[in-house]
């Protein structure tokens, strides 16, 4: 067998054994890094603060909710308990993004002494055409892999994410 034949064959066994502490910690720190260094990109080429783009981002997931226009939006409050950042700074963040044309501050249907914040589609379009290469690159690695290896995966990330999330807060 060849040398490179030998290599192959060595990265395949290597992908079929998990990988331990060490090595996973390390995969999850790279795909932290490159996610962090992606948002990065994004703030710069939209002229956004880096924090602005972590508040667009938890605001666009906040909603709407599929097929059901109006709703979804994030309070002010709950925004920065998402970024850990105090009343002020959130306030800065909305002003900011506003201004820019990226959001909207109206009061809940349901219960006007709630200020809700949404994206505009604007927003949205910016966003999707910026990360669209992201959304294709990861669907082409997503089909590499079986319906039961994704289920894996995604309870894998769903529950580290809950328990830094947990850690995150009760600091």
């Amino acid at each position: 067998m060849s040398e490179q034949g030998e290599q192959q064959e060595h990265d395949q066994e290597q992908e079929q054994v998990p990988p331990g502490g060490p090595a996973l910690g390390r995969l999850l720190q790279d795909l932290a890094s490159e996610m962090h260094l992606l948002g990065h990109g994004f703030a710069g080429a939209s002229g956004l603060h880096t924090t602005d783009v972590q508040a667009l981002l938890a605001i666009m997931r906040a909603g709407p909710e599929p097929g059901r226009p109006g709703s979804g939006g994030i309070t002010p409050g709950r925004l920065g308990e998402e970024l850990g950042l105090s009343s002020g700074a959130v306030t800065a963040v909305l002003d900011r993004l506003e201004r820019a044309g990226h959001i909207r501050r109206g009061r809940d249907a349901a219960d006007r002494r709630l200020v809700l914040v949404h994206y505009l589609p604007g927003a949205g379009r910016m966003a999707a055409e910026w990360f669209a290469p992201v959304a294709r690159r990861t669907e082409t690695v997503r089909a590499e892999f079986t319906p039961a290896e994704l289920a894996a995966v995604a309870r894998f990330l769903g529950r580290i994410t809950g328990e830094l999330a947990d850690l995150r807060r009760a600091r």
